[in-house]
């Protein structure tokens, strides 16, 4: 039995708020963290930047291609929040079995323009080209210039353990309700917007964001970072170094009816933010340091994986402006300056791949598969074990 749109609504909306009613996070469950996170400990604490997301649930039982069930959604990232100015940025791939686009020009100008969206995998092209609407009807509204053209960065996982990827439900409307409400301030997490129909290491996955101020010695630089994470297999989990996957084992949805092999076949994008001063060769270190927080939790970045990171810095507003000058000016951070950065970067992409799957419930999809949600009581007594629990 499939529920009517306005069914969808009111499960989205009661979904939020309970969301909102039981916040949980990594830290609240003591878990123990390096490094001295944000006042939000989000990637919303680097100043403009905003995110977004629509949530697609309903329907239940058996896959009906087309109808559902539907676990799936978008998110949307602004750089600069409502201003249009492109950032310096770099890019990197741990492994390339996935998708993120506008990466090209990304690597060959050192800039990104516009949002940054994550999706599901066969949802990227109906987002890329809803983005470019919005971006018209954006500049229309503002009565200013639309630019010549446009290459949006929408990057993917895949969902389609849980949710009806084929049925592609990601319509023009839901991008640009998760672009028009991208916010600052606390970031949702957990089975929202792209990360929706997630899996992580076998318990349910989803969107995780975390944070890093560095000390006035260091330039009081803030580092964000925001994953969708659908990645690893059970066995290889490791939260605060503890062995959690193996000391958890059961309810693995891979394992049981969907990969006898064991074969990983999920994947994560990460994203990384900051304020401070870089160049984007230097961005592209930064990016690549989002490997060491990931191998942190346990991945070994499978064949099957597309593990794609970008970094921008929202400094340097400037750098890219259209006319005047053609010699611009910019501020850059020594490269010697960055080990900081580089060791923020590891630090909130670790603890955002763990938000993500403490934030997320038991979900159940299409054809009743469950995946369950990471048990926050285990998960405690676990670190406790191994004497890990922060006090």
């Amino acid at each position: 039995m499939h529920r009517p749109a306005a069914a969808v609504l009111l499960v989205l909306m009661a979904a939020l708020d309970i969301a909102a009613q039981t916040p949980h996070r990594a830290r609240e469950l003591g878990v123990p963290f390096d490094g001295n996170p944000g006042p939000l400990n989000a990637i919303t604490d680097v100043a403009g930047v905003t995110v977004g997301h629509t949530t697609l649930i309903s329907g239940d039982g058996k896959l009906q291609q087309g109808a559902g069930p539907i676990r799936t959604g978008v998110t949307a990232l602004s750089p600069r929040g409502v201003n249009p100015a492109p950032v310096m940025a770099g890019y990197y791939s741990q492994n390339g079995n996935g998708e993120m686009t506008g990466i090209a020009w990304v690597e060959e100008s050192g800039f990104a323009a516009g949002p940054l969206m994550i999706t599901n995998t066969h949802s990227v092209g109906l987002v890329r080209d809803s983005v470019i609407k919005w971006q018209v009807n954006e500049a229309e509204k503002a009565h200013r210039p639309m630019e010549p053209w446009s290459l949006p960065i929408v990057a993917e996982t895949w969902d389609g353990f849980l949710n009806d990827i084929n049925g592609f439900h990601v319509k023009e409307q839901h991008v640009f309700d998760a672009l028009n409400n991208a916010k600052s301030g606390a970031v949702a997490e957990g089975s929202v917007g792209g990360g929706t129909g997630m899996v992580c290491y076998g318990f349910k996955g989803g969107i995780g964001t975390s944070s890093r101020k560095l000390a006035e010695s260091a330039g009081g630089y803030t580092v964000g970072v925001l994953v969708q994470c659908n990645c690893g297999r059970r066995p290889q989990l490791l939260i605060a170094g503890v062995p959690v996957g193996k000391e958890i084992p059961r309810q693995v949805p891979y394992a049981s009816n969907f990969s006898p092999s064991g074969t990983e076949l999920g994947s994560i994008i990460i994203l990384v933010a900051t304020d401070a001063p870089l160049l984007p060769h230097q961005l592209k270190r930064l990016a690549r340091r989002a490997t060491m927080g990931l191998a942190r939790t346990g991945s070994i970045s499978g064949n099957g994986s597309g593990d794609l990171f970008l970094a921008f810095s929202t400094a340097n507003e400037t750098a890219a402006s259209l006319g005047g000058d053609k010699v611009k000016n910019a501020k850059v951070l020594a490269n010697e300056a960055m080990d900081p950065l580089f060791e923020a970067t590891v630090e909130a992409t670790e603890e955002s791949i763990v938000n993500a799957m403490v934030a997320s419930d038991t979900m159940t999809g299409i054809d009743g598969r469950t995946v369950i949600g990471l048990p926050r009581d285990e998960l405690v007594k676990v670190l406790a074990k191994y004497n890990r629990l922060a006090r």
